[in-house]
C-alpha cells in the first residue's frame, strides 16, 4: 500500500491530496490514480479559510428580542456554555410544551462522505435519544422515480444498483436514446463519494465502439462533445410527447414486440388505446408530437423506426422528471423500452437517471460498511421532502401523497444540519415567507449561507477536513482515510460533541454516546467494516495502519451486469415487486387513487405555466440545473466556484439571438424576472442552448436585496423563479424545471454581493447578552 503522509480526504467529488501550511489547508488537489479527478476540490481551501466562514456560536439579536425577521437581522456572538444553555432549554420546552412530533429535522445529506461524521445521522441520533421527530423522505434528484417506480417495475433504489453496467452498452448497444442527455458534470459527485471518476473513459469507449447518441435536450453539452450525439432540442416539459410520437410510431408501424408486452408486462392494451387516441379523441402521432415539442415529425419517425431495428437503450435523466407531471417521462421511458422488447438483454431496454451520479452503470460496492445507527424514531410523522414551505405554512392541513391522506405536523422547531433549503427548494420568496413562522430554528454550518441567516441559533461545525473519518462510497468500490488535517478554526466544533455535550445537559448522555468517545466510534465501525470485508476473503488492516495509507480499491461486484436479465430468463421464477410480479404500463392501484395529475397510464398533460398563459408575459423557458463548479451550493465561495461566476454573478446561458432582441451583450449583467421573482446574472451568449430557452446553473448563495422588487437577488439563484408546485399528488415531487421568464439587460449600478461576507454583528455589552439569555432559558 503506497504511504502518503496522511494526505487523503474524500468528498461527495472524489478523494483529494491535502497540503497544509502554517496550520491552515492551502489546497486539495485530485488523486493522481484518477483519471478524471474533479476541480470541485479546489473550493475547499479558499472556502474553509473565506471571509463567510463562521467563527463562534451566534443568536439572531430579533430572537432574543421577540422581534425581527428571519434573513433580515442581526446577530451576536455567544459562548458555547451560552448556546447549550439556550438549546437544552428550547428542546424541553417545544417537547414538554408541544410534543416531538413539532420538532422537524431537515437535514438533507451531502455535507460530508465520512462514515461516522455524517451531519444527518449525528442529529437524527441525538433527537432520536430524545423522543424523536419529523423527518422529510425522498429526495429532490429524483423523488418522482422513488415513489412511481415501485408501482410500475420495482424499487428505483434496486434498480441505481442493478444498471446496465456501461461496458456492456459499449460491447452490445447500437443506438443511445437520451431523453434529457447525460451530463458528465453531474458525474463528478456521488453519494458518499467516489474513488475514481470512470464515466468519460466509458462514454468514449462506447462511442469507440459504434455506438451512436442522441440528445433530446435543450441544452447541447448536456451530452460530452466525445459522444458525437445527434443534438435534437426539444420545447422543455415535451419529453413525453416525443416519446409517445416514437411509441405510436412503433404501434401503428407494427414494430413493437408484442410478445414480449403479453408474457412481461399488464396493460399495453389501455397504453395502446390511448397513444391511437381512442379513449380521447387525440391521436399521439409523430405529427402530434412534432407541434408540441418542436422536433420534426419525420425525425420522430425515423428515429423509431432506427430503435425497432437496433439494440437500443432509452435513457431518462433525472431533470426530465423534475418537472410539471415528472412521473410520466419515467413511465413512458419503460414504456418505450418494454415496446422495443429488449429489456434484459445486453445492451438494450431503459435505464432511468443514468448520469445523476458518477457511479451508476459504472461500479457498485461490494458490501455495506459500518454506519452511526440513527437509532428508533418513535415519531412515525414524515413529509415529502419538497414540502418544506408547505407544512410550515398549513400546519394541519390533509395533503395527499402517494395514495394517502396525510396530516402537516405544527413545527414548532426547527433544526438543520449538513444541507441548505436555501438552494434546493423552490420559490425561495415562498420559503422566506414559511421561515418566519417556526418559534426557534438551529442551524449547523461552516458558512454563513442563507440558511445560517434564517437560524435563530447558529452552530460552527467542523468541516471533513478538520476531524477524523473514513470514506464509504454508496455505491463505490473505494475505502479512503480521512484523518483531520488540521483543528476546527475558532470556536467551530465537531458535531459529535456537540450532541454529546447536549445530551448530558439534558441528562441522557448515555442513549446517545453508549459510553463511546469518538475514536472509540470510529474503530468500532471500522470492525463492522473489517468483518463485512471478511465476509468477502477480503482481510482490511487495523485502522491505524488504514488511516496512514492510500485508499483501498475493492472488486467490482458485478462487472457484466444487465438490468433485469434475471426477470427476462424467468418471469415466474423472478417476478418483480409489483402487484403483478411484471412490469405495469398500466397500473391499477394508481389508476385506483382516482389522482387528476396522475392517471393510471402514462398520459400527456402540458406545461402548468403555459396552461395558464404565463408565457405571453415571460416567453423564456427556464431551465436550472447542477454546475461544473461545485456540488449543489456546496463551498460557493471557493475559488473554482467563483472562477466562473461573470461580475461576481452566476452565468445564464442565452442564445444569441434572445440575446439580439432584447439587447444583452456578452458579460453584461441581466436581470431574470416573472412573477414569482427577480435575479440578476451574468450573461453568457452561446448556441449550445436552444433559442427560447435560458440555463440558470443552481447552487449561488441566495442574497436577497430587501429594499429591493421582489428582493431581488444579486448572485443569480434560479430558485426565486421557480415555483412550489409538485409533479402530482402522486410522488409530491420538486417541478423545478417548468418555469417561464423573461430576461433584460440591468441598467442600474450593480449592487455588491454581500452573501460571501458575515452578516452584521450588534454590538451588545457581556452582560446585556446574558440577560437575554437568561430570561430565554428561564422561560424554557
Amino acid at each position: 500500500m503506497q504511504q502518503n503522509n496522511s494526505k487523503l480526504t474524500s468528498n461527495h467529488w472524489g478523494i483529494g491530496l491535502v497540503e497544509v501550511a502554517d496550520g491552515k489547508i492551502v489546497s486539495v488537489k485530485g488523486h493522481p490514480s484518477d483519471p478524471n479527478p474533479s476541480e470541485i476540490n479546489k473550493n475547499i481551501a479558499s472556502s474553509l479559510n473565506g471571509n463567510a466562514r463562521i467563527s463562534n456560536p451566534a443568536v439572531r439579536v430579533g430572537w432574543l428580542n421577540g422581534t425581527g425577521t428571519r434573513g433580515h437581522d442581526d446577530y451576536v456572538e455567544i459562548s458555547w456554555n451560552q448556546a447549550y444553555d439556550l438549546i437544552a432549554a428550547e428542546l424541553t420546552r417545544v417537547r414538554t410544551d408541544y410534543g416531538n412530533d413539532s420538532i422537524f429535522a431537515g437535514s438533507y445529506g451531502w455535507s460530508s462522505a465520512g462514515r461516522f461524521h455524517h451531519a444527518q445521522s449525528q442529529l437524527k441520533r441525538f433527537l432520536n435519544a430524545h423522543g424523536g421527530f419529523v423527518r422529510s423522505e425522498g429526495n429532490y434528484s429524483y423523488n418522482a422515480a422513488l415513489v412511481l417506480m415501485p408501482h410500475i417495475v420495482g424499487s428505483f433504489r434496486d434498480h441505481v444498483t442493478q444498471a446496465t453496467r456501461w461496458p456492456v452498452i459499449a460491447q452490445h448497444s447500437d443506438l443511445v436514446v437520451m431523453f434529457g442527455g447525460m451530463a458528465t458534470r453531474n458525474t463528478q459527485v456521488s453519494d458518499g463519494g467516489v474513488a475514481k471518476h470512470r464515466m468519460v473513459d466509458n462514454m468514449k469507449a462506447c462511442r469507440a465502439a459504434g455506438v451512436k447518441f442522441v440528445n433530446f435536450s435543450p441544452l447541447q453539452r448536456d451530452a460530452d462533445d466525445s459522444l458525437d450525439a445527434e443534438w435534437l432540442p426539444p420545447r422543455p416539459g415535451t419529453d413525453v410527447a416525443i416519446m409517445m410520437g416514437l411509441a405510436h410510431t412503433l404501434l401503428v408501424e407494427g414494430l413493437h414486440d408484442q410478445a414480449f408486452l403479453d408474457k412481461y408486462t399488464v396493460g399495453f392494451e389501455k397504453v395502446a388505446t390511448y397513444l391511437l387516441g381512442k379513449s380521447d379523441g387525440i391521436a399521439k402521432s409523430a405529427e402530434w408530437a412534432a407541434e408540441i415539442s418542436g422536433v420534426s415529425a419525420d425525425r420522430i419517425r425515423s428515429l423509431a423506426i432506427d430503435m425497432a431495428s437496433s439494440r437500443t437503450i432509452v435513457t431518462c435523466a433525472a431533470g426530465v422528471q423534475r418537472t410539471d407531471y415528472g412521473e410520466q417521462p419515467l413511465w413512458m421511458t419503460v414504456t418505450l423500452g418494454a415496446m422495443l422488447g429488449q429489456i434484459g438483454l445486453p445492451g438494450g431496454g431503459f435505464m432511468c437517471c443514468y448520469g445523476v451520479n458518477a457511479n451508476i452503470g459504472n461500479i457498485e460496492r461490494l458490501f455495506r460498511p459500518g454506519a452511526l445507527s440513527q437509532g428508533r424514531n418513535p415519531v412515525k410523522n414524515a413529509i415529502p421532502v419538497a414540502m418544506i414551505a408547505e407544512m410550515l405554512l398549513n400546519p394541519g392541513r390533509d395533503y395527499s401523497y402517494n395514495g394517502q391522506t396525510r396530516t402537516f405536523p405544527d413545527a414548532k422547531m426547527v433544526w438543520w444540519a449538513g444541507g441548505n433549503p436555501f438552494h434546493h427548494h423552490q420559490d425561495l420568496l415562498r420559503l422566506h415567507k414559511a421561515f418566519q413562522s417556526p418559534q426557534t430554528i438551529i442551524v449547523n454550518e461552516l458558512n454563513w449561507t442563507s440558511t445560517a441567516r434564517h437560524a435563530d441559533i447558529v452552530l460552527p461545525v467542523a468541516a471533513p477536513q478538520e476531524r477524523t473519518d473514513f470514506g464509504v462510497g454508496k455505491s463505490d468500490n473505494g475505502l479512503v482515510p480521512m484523518p483531520a488535517h488540521t483543528a476546527p478554526p475558532a470556536a467551530a466544533k465537531i458535531e459529535y460533541n456537540i450532541y454529546a455535550e447536549l445530551s448530558r445537559r439534558l441528562g441522557n448522555e448515555d442513549a446517545f454516546t453508549e459510553g463511546r468517545s469518538e475514536t472509540d466510534w470510529l474503530e468500532k465501525l471500522w470492525q463492522e467494516t473489517q468483518s463485512a470485508a471478511n465476509a468477502h476473503n477480503i482481510h482490511l488492516p487495523d485502522l491505524e495502519e488504514f488511516m496512514s495509507g492510500d485508499f483501498i480499491s475493492l472488486p467490482d461486484p458485478s462487472p457484466q451486469q444487465v438490468f433485469l436479465s434475471d426477470f427476462r430468463a424467468d418471469p415466474n421464477a423472478n417476478p418483480l415487486p409489483t402487484p403483478s410480479g411484471k412490469i405495469e404500463l398500466f397500473s391499477q392501484r394508481i389508476s385506483d387513487f382516482d389522482l387528476p395529475d396522475c392517471p393510471g397510464h402514462p398520459t400527456w398533460f402540458p406545461m402548468r405555466d403555459l396552461a395558464t398563459g404565463q408565457d405571453k408575459q415571460h416567453p423564456l423557458y427556464l431551465l436550472s440545473g447542477q454546475p461544473e463548479t461545485r456540488l449543489h451550493s456546496q463551498l460557493d465561495n471557493g475559488d473554482f466556484s467563483t472562477s466562473r461566476k461573470v461580475k461576481g454573478r452566476e452565468p445564464v446561458l442565452i442564445h444569441p439571438q434572445d440575446a439580439r432582441v432584447r439587447g444583452i451583450a456578452d458579460g453584461d449583467i441581466v436581470e431574470l424576472f416573472n412573477d414569482r421573482g427577480r435575479c440578476l446574472a451574468g450573461a453568457v451568449l452561446t448556441k449550445e442552448i436552444a433559442q427560447g430557452c435560458l440555463f440558470l446553473w443552481t447552487g449561488a448563495w441566495w442574497d436577497p436585496d430587501f429594499d429591493a422588487e421582489h428582493m431581488r437577488d444579486r448572485h443569480g439563484n434560479p430558485n426565486v423563479l421557480t415555483h412550489d408546485l409538485r409533479t402530482s399528488s402522486l410522488t409530491q415531487s420538486s417541478a423545478a424545471h417548468s418555469a417561464l421568464v423573461d430576461v433584460a439587460p440591468f441598467t442600474q449600478q450593480p449592487p455588491e454581493i454581500q452573501i460571501h461576507k458575515k452578516p452584521c454583528f450588534k454590538s451588545l455589552s457581556r452582560s446585556d447578552i446574558q440577560n437575554k439569555i437568561q430570561k430565554k432559558v428561564e422561560h424554557g
